[in-house]
């Protein structure tokens, strides 16, 4: 299987450049992710002329998470969560007009105490099935992350209740897992995966580092998602900045992508690029 590269845009700079980037990298696709305060301010129809002009897909765009009083959909306060909803409902239904296919969600914010937890993730089923319905009528996909510590969807069990309506999708993010196998909750969930979040990290906690700097077996996870036949893109979620938990001598490139997704796609592990600082 041929794989495809993606590439978040994360703490990136949505330029003209970046595009150009891509291509000369052969980066093919682009998941649109930013701080939530530069949603509304997105020149969409811009974006995507700059995609066709380079030969970049904008395939996804990461619904925003955070401030949880603002984008919770398993809020406990109705108000906060239905706003939220309608907020999800508004950017889906802008950016599905610019022909942006899938829409990745987080199911909730964090900290969820135990004796919340049944109530919010029933509240978190109630809104992915009004958003399922918004994303059918646009003819568009609707994909639920999996998320680390108390969030909902730590684990395979809890996200495939979750994503329980056959029209909702997975993401796979690889840096998420904090109690569970990776190659367990791939074989679990990966019929329903239709995209990836790929970085790596010390089991400890997310850290969103280039794969080789963390503990993830990567050959095992490919070979993993060949089992499962996922055919989508590996999309990696890595800002190029290193965060203060790994130190580097350069900040990351495009190009350094494509060399980590080649040593990958080899069957390799990459070299670490950075060490870590935690």
């Amino acid at each position: 299987m041929k794989r495809k590269l993606g590439l978040s845009s994360c703490g990136k700079a949505l330029t003209k450049a970046l595009f150009e980037q891509y291509a000369e990298n052969g980066i093919d696709y682009m998941e649109i992710s930013c701080e939530s305060a530069l949603y509304d301010s997105l020149d969409l129809p811009l974006l995507q002329s700059w995609a066709k002009e380079y030969g970049v897909v904008i395939r996804s765009l990461h619904l925003p998470f955070y401030p949880f009083e603002i984008y919770d959909i398993s809020s406990l306060d109705e108000n906060v969560r239905q706003a939220a909803i309608m907020s999800h409902t508004r950017l889906i239904e802008r950016a599905a007009k610019s022909g942006i296919k899938i829409f990745v969600i987080h199911p909730s914010g964090e900290p969820i105490a135990d004796d919340d937890r049944k109530r919010k993730i029933e509240l978190t089923k109630n809104s992915l099935s009004v958003l399922a319905d918004v994303c059918e009528r646009l003819d568009v996909t609707l994909a639920v992350e999996d998320l680390p510590r108390t969030c909902l969807g730590n684990c395979s069990d809890e996200l495939l209740y979750l994503v329980e309506d056959k029209r909702l999708k997975v993401c796979f993010d690889t840096n998420h897992l904090l109690g569970e196998d990776i190659e367990h909750f791939i074989l679990a969930c990966g019929d329903r995966f239709i995209s990836t979040h790929v970085s790596d990290y010390d089991e400890v906690n997310e850290r969103h580092w280039l794969p080789g700097e963390g503990v993830i077996d990567w050959i095992r996870l490919i070979g993993a998602l060949d089992k499962v036949g996922y055919c989508g893109p590996i999309l990696y979620e890595v800002h190029f900045k290193a965060p203060n938990t790994i130190i580097r001598e350069r900040d990351l490139t495009c190009k350094d992508i494509r060399a980590n997704f080649d040593t990958l796609i080899a069957g390799k592990i990459p070299e670490p690029f950075g060490k870590a600082n935690v």
